[in-house]
């Protein structure tokens, strides 16, 4: 049987991933409530294996080292994601990671995700990684798009385009909801778009 594959991304409402150093938004662009949290944690309550690249790795390790328990970047459900098995695929890095149960994995990333699906006996799920996942969305190997829009614009802090670069997809909704009254959780299925003639 075939593992799923997960692609669970963050994005202010104009699709940026990320903020740049002369903006003043907290972490979640300081929007995270209760609700989501709460939900984010039990969305890692499963069994799931953790995919990510080398970028994605090293960006988490180093928020992890600089921060101390009460940060927000130790909420409760990334210290569940950190104790989740988890394989980082990287031409780059070497083990022993400073991650409890990761494997680096070489080589080309979409045959390195191909072969898990296949062995893998936990759904794979990875948070981040755009330019990895950009090259399985365009493999056909990503099963679900799951997309949580904060509610702000960031046209002049933003960076890191979530979405830019992907292939064309259509995109059925599997799944929405509201979190906090505010923020938006959307569950596609992507399926690559043909183009009519």
């Amino acid at each position: 049987m075939t593992a799923t594959y997960t692609l669970d991304v963050f994005s202010s409402l104009d699709g940026f991933g990320s903020y740049g150093g002369d903006g003043d938004w907290g972490g979640y662009w300081g929007k995270q409530g209760p609700e989501l949290l709460e939900h984010r944690l039990a969305s890692f309550a499963a069994p799931q294996r953790m995919v990510f690249g080398a970028t994605t790795y090293r960006q988490f390790a180093a928020m992890l080292a600089a921060s101390t328990e009460t940060s927000e970047v130790r909420d409760p459900w990334v210290d569940r994601m950190r104790s989740m098995p988890m394989t980082v695929v990287s031409s780059t890095l070497q083990e022993p990671l400073d991650w409890p149960d990761a494997t680096v994995v070489g080589g080309d990333g979409v045959d390195a995700v191909r072969r898990l699906r296949s062995e893998s006996d936990v759904p794979l799920r990875s948070h981040g990684s755009l330019t990895l996942n950009r090259a399985l969305m365009a493999a056909g190997l990503v099963d679900r798009l799951q997309i949580t829009i904060f509610p702000v614009l960031t046209g002049r802090t933003g960076t890191e385009p979530v979405l830019g670069g992907m292939e064309d997809f259509d995109l059925e909704l599997l799944e929405q909801r509201t979190l906090d009254g505010h923020t938006q959780e959307l569950v596609y299925r992507p399926t690559r778009h043909v183009t009519r003639r």
